[in-house]
């Protein structure tokens, strides 16, 4: 985000994918990078490729099969207790290519009794036929990227597809037997205005999802929203209303039933995004895929984002790690405090103190004192926690840790 325009509710649009760190031995939990889309979106500063042909796709496949082996026999993780395939738009992927992809999983790994297992999925790219064979796999949590209900903001942000695709996607999905479904949307929108976003939450509620996240836009550098703000010519809503529209989203949803438990994701009882709760809770997981990256004993490393020298590397026999680094253990309790302090039950000292042989408090006495002054943090319950104060000064608040 731009550094003169504050997002604090939004702080990270998505879960971080670059891997928080943990100091356990044992991972459980898996992310896939399927890097592949049609198009790229206005504000989308994943790393993906658009247009590449099946070929291209199926040789990226059995570079992941090379990938999991070589982990698998490094790490020894053990059976996944999550697994989350994102992208880029993993089901673009052929379904044959799909259930290699997780039948490989099953094979190099296995996974726990319950695993959640979670394919995003963009909502005019999924079809019966591909529905099935995700179920069949073992897929139970399916994310639809539907980020707005309105046409125009749909086209405006460069989606591929369009309200009708987002209700024909969702029927087809809970026809097809899935049962925990979260809706991706997006607020603080070019031109988005607080009763266009009521509209939209309306829309998702009554489609009746397990789960709905609601982002703030985050405009990066170098993408063509990016471009555009820079240049002044981005009709960004001001904070005044993004703040109404944060406000709104927490209000509106809290009176259906959906409890908030992190600063953007909102779930019915029982259907949090476990895998999500991982890197919020900064737990060790395991990167597979071209960009993605993992957390393990204390390290964090990332692989090689382009294709060609991902996939080389592999076929050395090597693993495509582009960059590692190794966390201090004051880096790690700096990253499990601001991570923590996103859900909303906060952090827990006791397991903070049995992680780390310190007591938070203490390591942090200057920080939080400053903090209790502003009422931005609360003690309850052995968790330290935002305020309703704190909620939308987050990124304040997590600063204090960096």
């Amino acid at each position: 985000m731009s550094a003169g325009r504050l997002k604090p509710y939004g702080w990270n649009r998505r879960p971080i994918r670059k891997g928080q760190g943990a100091s356990e031995n044992k991972a459980s939990s898996i992310y896939i990078h399927i890097p592949f889309c049609i198009r790229k979106c206005h504000y989308c500063d994943f790393v993906s490729y658009p247009g590449r042909p099946p070929e291209e796709m199926a040789a990226y496949c059995r570079a992941l099969e090379r990938e999991m082996d070589l982990v698998a026999g490094k790490w020894q993780p053990g059976p996944a207790a999550t697994v989350y395939i994102g992208g880029g738009t993993p089901t673009l992927l052929p379904a044959r290519n799909l259930e290699q992809v997780l039948d490989a999983v099953d094979r190099f790994f296995g996974r726990q009794p319950g695993a959640e297992v979670t394919v995003e999925a963009n909502p005019g790219t999924v079809d019966d036929a591909k529905l099935r064979v995700l179920l069949a796999a073992g897929v139970n949590r399916l994310s639809l990227g539907v980020q707005s209900l309105d046409d125009d903001l749909l086209a405006a942000m460069g989606r591929i597809h369009r309200r009708r695709d987002i209700y024909e996607a969702f029927d087809q999905a809970r026809r097809a037997g899935f049962s925990n479904i979260n809706l991706d949307l997006i607020f603080g929108l070019p031109g988005q205005t607080l009763d266009g976003w009521r509209a939209t939450l309306k829309e998702a509620i009554a489609l009746q999802p397990e789960h709905i996240a609601a982002y703030s836009l985050q405009v990066e550098e170098g993408t063509p929203w990016g471009k555009l703000a820079a240049a002044g010519e981005l009709p960004l809503p001001g904070e005044e209303l993004e703040l109404a529209m944060y406000q709104e989203a927490r209000q509106m949803l809290a009176a259906v039933g959906y409890q908030q438990y992190e600063i953007s994701n909102f779930a019915r009882p029982g259907y949090q995004c476990r895998h999500n709760l991982t890197y919020w809770l900064n737990q060790p997981y395991l990167g597979l895929g071209a960009a993605a990256a993992s957390y393990w004993r204390g390290r964090r490393w990332q692989n090689y984002s382009e294709l060609h020298r991902y996939r080389h590397v592999l076929s050395r026999g090597r693993l495509p790690r582009a960059e590692i680094e190794t966390l201090t253990p004051h880096q790690q309790m700096a990253e499990t405090m601001f991570m923590g302090l996103r859900l909303m039950a906060g952090v827990d000292l006791e397991d903070f103190r049995q992680r780390f042989g310190v007591d938070a408090r203490e390591v942090y006495a200057r920080e939080l004192a400053g903090l209790y002054r502003a009422g931005l943090v609360e003690e309850k319950d052995g968790h330290l926690r935002l305020t309703e104060k704190g909620l939308p000064l987050a990124n304040e608040v997590f600063m204090q840790f960096v």
